[in-house]
């Protein structure tokens, strides 16, 4: 097959969660240029559409926009027949909607005091990046069993193999550091990757997993961009609109058929700079 053959997206339908900004807009921006039919989905149905408008007006593919609550799993439910019945089927699944159970106000044991965490914060965060990944996939798994194909990509992040250094986030009060909670749940999404590929392989699904560094922000002070900068082996933070999506690309199509899974750091070499 040739190169360009295996990395295109013609004819492919793919649901991509959360995707109206950063990483998940660029994700779905990737696969869209590639030539999929694209879904992008937000709790907010009008952001949604109004994404999906920006994205097909800047690659010429069809992208819809639909409102999804991944933390929901009636909403998970209804939103994957819906697109059963629509589109018949269901090529690429990007688990990228994500969140945290803490606010600045309310981020102390972020810094050394894990004890002062409320439960009920660790529950919101689990269910919103862990349970959510478990039902967006249980949802697509009947699609792709009966075309006997299809890719899943998993977002973890590198804070699922590390514990952080807080110093990096010193005198930047608007920046609250990963919490224990985060921590667990990208870890169990590396987990529920690698023994979900090893339960739908016979059905050449494949699983994987992108673990994602630190990308930079408009509002990321530039103390902080720096401190970061330097523990990493390129001297940079990520960028949105580049760094990620030769990554997405390539788990998502063809160029990656004999991998699955697997774990995929883009971090500038972050996870292995010491």
């Amino acid at each position: 097959m040739h190169v360009t053959n295996l990395f295109s997206l013609r004819g492919r339908v793919a649901l991509i969660t959360g995707a109206t900004e950063r990483l998940g807009y660029y994700s779905a921006e990737a696969l869209s240029e590639a030539g999929a039919k694209v879904i992008i989905t937000s709790r907010d149905k009008t952001r949604a559409e109004r994404a999906a408008a920006d994205l097909s007006a800047a690659t010429g593919q069809p992208v819809e926009g639909i409102s999804l609550d991944v933390a929901s799993e009636e909403s998970v439910s209804s939103a994957f027949r819906s697109l059963a019945e629509r589109h018949g089927q269901l090529d690429i699944l990007i688990n990228n909607a994500s969140g945290r159970g803490t606010t600045p106000e309310e981020s102390g044991y972020a810094y050394h005091h894990p004890e002062d965490q409320p439960l009920a914060h660790w529950d919101c965060t689990i269910r919103q990046n862990l349970t959510s990944t478990f039902l967006c996939c249980r949802s697509a798994l009947p699609l792709m069993k009966r075309q006997h194909s299809g890719s899943i990509i998993n977002m973890s992040s590198i804070s699922s193999l590390i514990g952080r250094d807080r110093s990096v986030y010193a005198d930047s009060p608007d920046l609250v550091p990963n919490t224990a909670d985060y921590t667990a749940a990208k870890a169990g999404v590396i987990g529920l990757t690698v023994d979900l590929a090893a339960q739908v392989g016979n059905h050449q699904i494949r699983v994987n997993a992108l673990l994602p560094g630190g990308f930079q922000r408009p509002s990321h002070p530039q103390e902080f961009v720096r401190r970061y900068s330097s523990h990493t082996m390129l001297g940079r933070m990520g960028d949105f609109s580049a760094d990620l999506k030769g990554a997405v690309l390539f788990l998502a199509s063809d160029a990656s058929r004999y991998v699955t899974g697997q774990t995929l750091a883009v971090d500038g070499g972050f996870l292995t700079y010491r």
